[in-house]
């Protein structure tokens, strides 16, 4: 079997003397060296006759020579600032994806406000409290009221309040068969019910819905000549601390304070 041999390169080889091109260059320097003596021996004359324009001469070159390696050194250093800049940059978006990614989906899931929403009779134990009682909207304070009915055995109970209900907002049977007219008044505790709002109560409680039964339900208390007026009419005045014990079942109902033997003497 025959093995094929690789020629070897040889190392470089050493390069022969040539006289042509080394008498070439000595000419050429000692050209140079002609050209350069001569500029000296110029310069030194133009000294010699005119040593103002040497002197201008020589700040000019100097100044040109400090101008352009002041540019070299700034074109440097612009390079450099324009490469960290860069740098930065590529790492502040790094960073910023980073965190993107990092950070957690946080949603917040609203939740409906417990005023907008009447209390049904079954969760009457949550407003024991009147301060709840004034957290709720006016219409949703009727339906409170009304449940608190329904949940003492009343009947036909209806939340009739609106532009047009004549001071009655809530209708209902009481158990012994009394028609009761309820007027609502969800005000805060520096707000008493006064004796206007008594009066128009009292204007339409009995002749208009013929009532049998009249209470004025409020979240505050009264004045006293609303109470004075409630007394004279036969309106029953139920406030804050009455509201609260209805509720809690420790103070009577409205319907309980007006006996049977006192409608006829009614107004």
């Amino acid at each position: 079997m025959t093995i094929p041999i690789r020629p070897v390169r040889h190392q470089e080889r050493e390069r022969r003397f040539d006289l042509r091109t080394t008498a070439l260059f000595f000419v050429l320097l000692a050209i140079i060296l002609c050209l350069l003596g001569w500029l000296a021996r110029l310069a030194a004359g133009v000294a010699e006759r005119r040593p103002l324009w040497a002197g201008v001469l020589v700040v000019l070159c100097v100044a040109s020579a400090m101008t352009l390696r002041s540019r070299w050194r700034r074109f440097s250093a612009a390079r450099v600032a324009g490469r960290a800049a860069r740098a930065l940059e590529e790492a502040a978006e790094k960073a910023s994806d980073s965190l993107h990614l990092a950070a957690p989906d946080l949603t917040v899931t609203p939740v409906p406000a417990e005023a907008d929403r009447p209390a049904p009779c079954d969760e009457l134990a949550e407003y024991v409290e009147v301060t709840e009682y004034t957290e709720l909207n006016p219409d949703g304070f009727e339906e409170a009221i009304a449940d608190l009915c329904a949940r003492d055995d009343c009947r036909d109970v209806q939340v009739v309040g609106g532009a047009n209900d004549l001071g009655a907002d809530v209708i209902a049977v009481t158990p012994d068969g009394r028609r009761m007219v309820v007027q609502c008044k969800r005000y805060a505790e520096d707000n008493k019910v006064g004796s206007q709002d008594m009066q128009r109560f009292g204007g339409t409680c009995f002749t208009v819905h013929e009532a049998d039964v009249a209470a004025l339900v409020t979240t505050s208390d009264f004045t006293a000549p609303a109470l004075a007026y409630a007394q004279a009419t036969g309106i029953v005045c139920v406030n804050g601390e009455d509201l609260r014990a209805w509720c809690d079942g420790t103070g009577p109902s409205p319907w309980a304070d007006i006996p049977l033997r006192e409608q006829e003497t009614r107004p």
